[in-house]
């Protein structure tokens, strides 16, 4: 299965990985394992800080090799347990509107065939944000991560 964007402003990314949807939205959700995961080998997540509810902020920070910091940061607008997660960079913490916001990503986990279907999609403000955010790599860089998620997840044990 093949998730198609919604429109000329969206980027999709979608896997079948053997790992219960619990697995997968702990991975998502507890800053530890997050760490573990989310910025695609070999940089690394120094940071992250979580409060996962809707209104909640985060900061999650990525490092490359030489030391250069890439922040990342947003607001919950929807968390549904074991199924969806929806976060903004179009606020800061305390809905505080953002300098620059660029997207709005809505990842979900679906049960298919005894395994999660796994989807990231991510809605750009404009094309233009949309088309940079390829260029720079977004489908090599958010299915090396996807992979990553794929291996911490089937190490972890299911709950709820």
């Amino acid at each position: 299965m093949t998730a198609v964007p919604a429109n000329d402003r969206e980027l999709v990314l979608t896997r079948l990985i053997d790992a219960p949807r619990s697995a997968l939205f702990r991975a998502w959700t507890e800053p530890e394992l997050l760490k573990q995961w989310f910025a695609p080998r070999p940089l690394t997540t120094p940071v992250a800080e979580m409060d996962v509810r809707p209104g909640g902020g985060n900061r999650i920070v990525m490092r490359d090799p030489d030391g250069k910091e890439y922040p990342c940061g947003g607001v919950y607008l929807e968390v549904v347990e074991n199924e969806r997660i929806v976060v903004t960079d179009a606020y800061t913490t305390a809905w505080e509107p953002s300098e620059k916001p660029f997207m709005t990503m809505v990842v979900t986990f679906a049960d298919e065939d005894g395994k999660t279907r796994y989807t990231a999609r991510v809605r750009h403000w404009t094309v233009a944000d949309r088309e940079a955010h390829e260029a720079m790599g977004f489908h090599q860089g958010w299915g090396q991560c996807a992979d990553q998620l794929a291996e911490l997840a089937a190490t972890l044990p299911e709950r709820g």
